[in-house]
């Protein structure tokens, strides 16, 4: 049986599943208007704004010597959202969720090549099971809808790349420290291009800008007090629920139905983590 603090990182985790999927709506809802940078921008602005308070009651929280990596992260994960907002602005929501699954066996082969980790059984078996997974969901379908899924791999790519150097700079940065640092630099860095890009949005898209700025500040905070409660290898999984979130959500508003290829490569990617997982207990330090 869980303990008390496994179970609140369980629940924040399902919490952040759920608030995953109605973040998807809202960047569908407002992709046919706002420019993918332009929505980074704003997620980064409002999310930052959002988070001040809390920021400014831990005056020791902006502490670090690393500045020049916290820049290469915001700047990679401005990057990945801009991608993954390409992605579900044309894509099937669901299909799109199922791709970005896959950032954990980009972290698995990563540290085989920068951390010069020994590559074990187990965790081979789980990546190439997890790329076949990735082939499934990437099957050939009209030219629109192809480009928008390599958008969504390229997310996932990026969001592995950051997960990596998370685990580097863990080693000296709290966890507290990675997220204030993300939320204050991603504003400037993604300021300019999103200037090139500026279409004044209406006052309900001004609306859904704002709620979904704050709401993914506030999921990248419980997303990384999940994993300080709970054991990765509980809490980790548990996101995958974001899947059939989604899919209900993308059915409701939208009238999408996900696919079989959708399910089938999305169960391959998740039986390819949990392998990964169960090789492997270490803990990660924040969400990109």
């Amino acid at each position: 049986m869980l303990d008390q603090r496994s179970l609140i990182g369980v629940f924040l985790m399902l919490l952040v599943a759920g608030m995953g999927a109605f973040d998807a709506v809202l960047v569908r809802l407002l992709s046919g208007n706002v420019h993918p940078v332009m929505i980074a921008f704003t997620r980064g602005l409002f999310g930052a704004l959002a988070m001040l308070p809390w920021m400014l009651s831990r005056p020791g929280i902006m502490k670090t010597n690393r500045h020049w990596l916290h820049a290469l992260r915001a700047t990679l994960k401005l990057g990945s959202l801009v991608a993954l907002f390409a992605a579900l602005a044309s894509a099937p929501l669901a299909t799109v969720t199922a791709i970005g699954f896959a950032a954990p066996l980009f972290v698995t082969v990563g540290a085989w090549i920068f951390f010069r980790e020994a590559p074990r059984g187990t965790r081979v078996a789980g990546a190439l099971l997890g790329f076949f997974g990735i082939l499934v969901l990437l099957r050939p379908t009209g030219t629109e809808m192809n480009v928008a899924l390599i958008y969504a791999l390229i997310s996932a790519l990026l969001v592995g790349t950051i997960q990596l150097m998370l685990k580097h700079m863990g080693k000296t940065e709290n966890a507290d420290t990675l997220v204030a640092w993300n939320l204050i630099l991603t504003v400037p860095i993604a300021l300019i291009p999103a200037l090139y890009f500026w279409v004044t949005p209406t006052a309900t898209e001004w609306m859904l800008l704002g709620l979904q700025g704050v709401l993914g500040a506030f999921n990248q905070f419980m997303a990384t007090k999940a994993f300080q409660y709970a054991d990765a290898s509980l809490v980790a999984p548990i996101d995958f629920v974001r899947l059939p979130f989604v899919a209900a959500a993308a059915y409701f508003f939208f009238g999408e139905v996900a696919d079989r290829a959708t399910w089938i490569g999305a169960s391959l990617i998740f039986i390819a983590v949990l392998l990964i997982a169960a090789s492997s207990r270490a803990r990660p330090v924040v969400q990109p």
